[in-house]
């Protein structure tokens, strides 16, 4: 089923910000709770990583009112990101097919900037991000193979 939900990125605070949000809206995160970044399987992105990045979240659910998911993670300047408050967060499309992902991808590009190509990722999903026109960010994960 196709879903939609809000991915803030944190500059080293993602960890702290999830477990005070757990507290407010009193639910536990969801999978396999905080996944961090010494998860991700070697790779040459990875490998000028500091130690000291490592141990921040790449990922992390939580589920708060009706239903709706608030997701994050640390965005680390070692792996090329700057955080900026107000621009931070991702309005995040997870749709039923490849097909869909790739059309609503394609269309929001136009115009803008694609940060991450529509590709599989090693946690199982086909995952893109961009940059629209208007300078909304906007994040794909599609769980489906077509």
């Amino acid at each position: 089923m196709a879903s939609v939900s809000i991915y803030l990125n944190f500059s080293g605070q993602a960890e702290e910000s999830f477990n005070f949000y757990k507290t407010v809206f009193g639910t536990e995160f969801l999978d396999q709770g905080i996944m961090r970044f010494r998860e991700i399987p070697p790779s040459d992105e990875m490998s000028g990583m500091p130690e000291s990045d490592l141990d921040l979240v790449m990922h992390v659910t939580l589920p708060i009112t009706g239903g709706f998911l608030l997701m994050g993670s640390d965005a680390p300047e070692s792996l090329g990101y700057k955080v900026v408050a107000g621009s931070n967060m991702y309005i995040n499309l997870q749709p039923d097919t490849r097909s869909e992902t790739r059309q609503l991808f394609n269309a929001l590009a136009e115009g803008g900037t694609v940060e991450h190509e529509l590709q599989d990722m090693f946690w199982g999903d086909y995952y893109g991000s961009l940059t629209d026109k208007f300078g909304v960010k906007w994040m794909f994960n599609c769980a489906v193979t077509d």
